[in-house]
């Protein structure tokens, strides 16, 4: 996720450092320098920045993309005296349980929702929220460790699941809210918020992957555009609720049948092909110059973010059933493609697929243009269909 932030750093003309504690992050190849520190190990960095800014010059920025870390960030920014939003507010970016309790002090339209510390308080949360409920560990991105549950579940085996995932003694219990779901990803400048980033989540195989919640890309553009205005209501109360300003702000929202509801939102740029793919392809726009720009202290242009045109783009993952990867057919024929803009297997012959519990474990991703949505979902289907993952499942480590 972080390679095009990197890449559209370096054009812009900045000097790109990378951190990251895998000695073979793909970063460190197109960065200028790099450092091997884990990006949560604050005192690491701290040294780090210490010894490069005396031995070399000021580093004028921080930032990250697809990493949920805006707590980090905002530490390092504070430390180098450069813009970014408070501790306070990436405290509570972070924090899924104190981000609803600010929702609701500044009455952010969400779901209903409890802080469990034991299995028995699922029976509390049943019966006040209805017959199914999202499992979530409150500090933790990706998916990981949330589980969308009925009372037939093995409930034991997901709530320690949950537990296990998280550093907290407690995890968050929502009401499951069915209906479309969108993400948002806006700049907010000023107090005033400019939305590029509007999206269609694309869940068509919830039931498939239950009781793991598992999103297969997005949609650009968005069938639901004439909610945008009242979506986009409850994402500026949703920023000024954690007091971000002068930043981005990513927006997952649900529209119930009694309009749309925030599920969370998150103070950092989104990964998975969102803004590095979608926007652009679709609308023509590269916002994450501008997240650049006001991490070194520079106002965006609003003319950067405006739409440039309109066209039909989407996302889609591949999820290889788990064993031993023995081969792939029908690579060369989806790569001759050109409507196919983006392509990767994350897997190799000989490699073990893992059963798929979190977005980190998919197998991979491809990216299609059309000139209207019909098209696109046609081809999402070819490459489907032409795609062959030959799979040992016997073979399980």
């Amino acid at each position: 996720d972080q390679l095009f932030m990197i890449r559209t750093a370096k054009k812009m003309g900045l000097k790109v450092i990378a951190l990251d504690k895998n000695i073979n992050a793909p970063g460190f190849k197109v960065s200028d320098e790099f450092a091997v520190i884990s990006t949560k190990d604050l005192d690491s960095i701290f040294n780090f920045i210490d010894t490069y800014q005396n031995k070399n010059s000021k580093i004028h920025g921080v930032s990250t993309m697809g990493s949920d870390i805006p707590n980090i960030v905002a530490r390092v920014a504070d430390y180098l005296k450069t813009p970014s939003i408070s501790i306070k507010s990436a405290d509570l970016a972070t924090n899924k349980f104190q981000m609803k309790e600010q929702f609701v002090k500044y009455q952010v339209a969400t779901p209903k929702y409890m802080l469990i510390d034991n299995i028995n308080d699922l029976d509390i949360a049943f019966s006040k929220f209805g017959e199914r409920l999202v499992l979530k560990p409150i500090d933790q991105a990706g998916s990981r460790g949330v589980s969308l549950i009925t009372k037939n579940d093995d409930l034991n085996s997901l709530f320690n699941h949950a537990m296990s995932t998280t550093n907290e003694k407690n995890i968050l219990v929502e009401e499951f809210i069915s209906g479309p779901q969108i993400s948002t990803e806006s700049l907010i400048l000023d107090g005033e918020l400019y939305t590029p980033g509007f999206a269609d989540r694309n869940y068509d195989d919830l039931e498939l992957f239950r009781p793991q919640i598992m999103e297969n890309g997005g949609w650009v553009p968005s069938l639901y555009e004439n909610d945008r205005e009242n979506i986009l209501k409850e994402i500026k109360k949703s920023a000024i609720s954690l007091g971000i300003d002068n930043s981005i702000i990513k927006g997952d929202v649900v529209l119930s049948n009694k309009g749309p509801l925030v599920i969370e939102i998150a103070a950092r740029l989104s990964g998975g092909d969102f803004s590095e793919s979608l926007v652009p392809l679709g609308i023509g726009v590269n916002y994450v110059k501008s997240v650049i720009e006001l991490a070194i202290g520079h106002k965006p242009n609003l003319n950067d973010i405006k739409p440039k045109f309109s066209k039909s783009a989407a996302n889609r993952y591949f999820f290889g059933k788990p064993g031993k990867l023995i081969d792939i057919k029908g690579i060369e024929a989806v790569k001759s493609k050109d409507w196919i803009l983006k392509f990767e297997i994350w897997y190799k012959p000989g490699d073990y697929l893992p059963k798929i519990s979190s977005h980190g474990q998919r197998t991979g991703v491809f990216v299609v243009v059309g000139s209207t949505r019909q098209i696109v979902q046609e081809r999402i289907n070819w490459v489907y269909e032409t795609l062959n993952f030959i799979i040992d499942d016997k073979q399980i480590p």
